[in-house]
């Protein structure tokens, strides 16, 4: 086993910090890392934070935090910062709102920056989480850049995604965009200490019922979609306290993080979606999903990276081409791909 992979199974702090810049940068034998923390992987429950820019995710994640810890969990947060496109840098402002915890050696803080990807996530952000489920995490909080309306690389990464909205920032127009809906597990409306907090609620509580609607009248429910989430209304508990079979349906808490109000009720609201993940055969199908959606994403990773190296001078070749107007982009991926599968330089790139 790798030294490193060593000493994040016996909580190392350091040698952990090591190990994650060297999957962040994707550096040295991060790879061989991977491979022996993998078999220990598995045990956390990994929570994505999204939702739009100023809503009040980093402050909700800090009282997640606390929460969570005051029930005895190890927790870990991934933060994701954007990453300017003029230096590279990142302010990392999610760790300034939660400095309170870290004194204590069972949280552990990674703020990661975005280096460009979007979808609100970082390349290396499944593969950190990883790394900290392995370290020891009971909780993974995995929060998002805040893009919006279409980040659902966090559903891919996520077992339970909390959309985190506010009022005061839009109109009903915002509501019903589709990648918010599609998104969340769990909606909590945020600073609903405000004006508009009744109407953010129902407009989510509209925008819910409008998905149930869709899914009934054209019968596309499959995978974590609108249509899947709401296909039927959510039903009462089976007795025991079992959590019900059937598509999950998105709760709606109130909360308002700077007084930690709502942070309860938000709590166990998280905690009934995980029930039903890992509790019916529902659940079941969307974890398969959700692993299979993972994997055409390293799979894609994995190609596009081997693809570059095998390539090399005839890419470059092919783009020059293409610039000359002598082939077309299409013909050229084409001939790219086929001489990928062959091993060989592409015809007509003049390699």
């Amino acid at each position: 086993m790798h030294p490193l992979a060593e000493k994040v199974l016996a909580r190392d702090t350091r040698a952990t910090a090591r190990a994650l810049r060297l999957v962040d940068d994707r550096a040295g034998d991060h790879v061989a890392i991977l491979k022996d923390l993998f078999p220990h992987t598995g045990r956390a429950w990994v929570v994505g934070v999204t939702g739009n820019p100023g809503a009040g995710k980093s402050t909700l994640t800090d009282r997640l935090i606390g929460a969570f810890r005051q029930q005895g969990r190890r927790v870990a947060v991934v933060a994701i910062d954007p990453t300017s496109p003029f230096t590279g840098g990142a302010i990392l402002g999610d760790r300034i709102r939660m400095q309170a915890h870290f004194g204590d050696p069972d949280v552990f803080i990674r703020s990661l920056a975005t280096r460009g990807a979007l979808g609100g996530l970082s390349r290396s952000a499944a593969d950190v989480a990883r790394v900290l489920d392995a370290w020891g995490a009971d909780v993974v909080l995995v929060e998002t850049v805040g893009v919006g309306q279409d980040e659902l690389e966090i559903t891919r990464m996520a077992h339970t995604t909390l959309v985190v909205a506010a009022p005061g920032m839009g109109d009903e127009v915002q509501a019903i965009k589709a990648g918010i809906l599609e998104c969340a597990d769990v909606f909590a409306v945020n600073k609903a200490d405000r004006d508009g907090a009744d109407a953010a609620v129902r407009d989510l509580e509209l925008m819910i019922a409008l998905g149930g609607e869709v899914a009934r009248a054209t019968g596309l429910a499959r995978g974590h979609s609108a249509a899947a989430l709401h296909a039927r209304a959510a039903q009462p508990a089976a007795p025991g306290g079992e959590p019900p079979e059937g598509p999950w349906v998105p709760a709606i808490v109130r909360t308002v993080a700077t007084r930690n109000e709502g942070v309860a009720a938000l709590v166990a609201r998280l905690e009934a979606h995980r029930a039903w993940l890992f509790g019916t055969e529902a659940g079941a199908a969307r974890r398969e999903e959700r692993l299979r959606e993972a994997m055409h994403v390293q799979l894609r990773d994995a190609l596009t990276d081997a693809a570059v190296a095998a390539l090399g001078p005839a890419l470059d070749a092919a783009v020059r081409a293409v610039a000359r107007r002598e082939i077309d982009p299409y013909t050229a991926s084409e001939q790219l791909v086929e001489a990928f599968r062959a091993g060989a330089v592409a015809p007509g790139t003049g390699a």
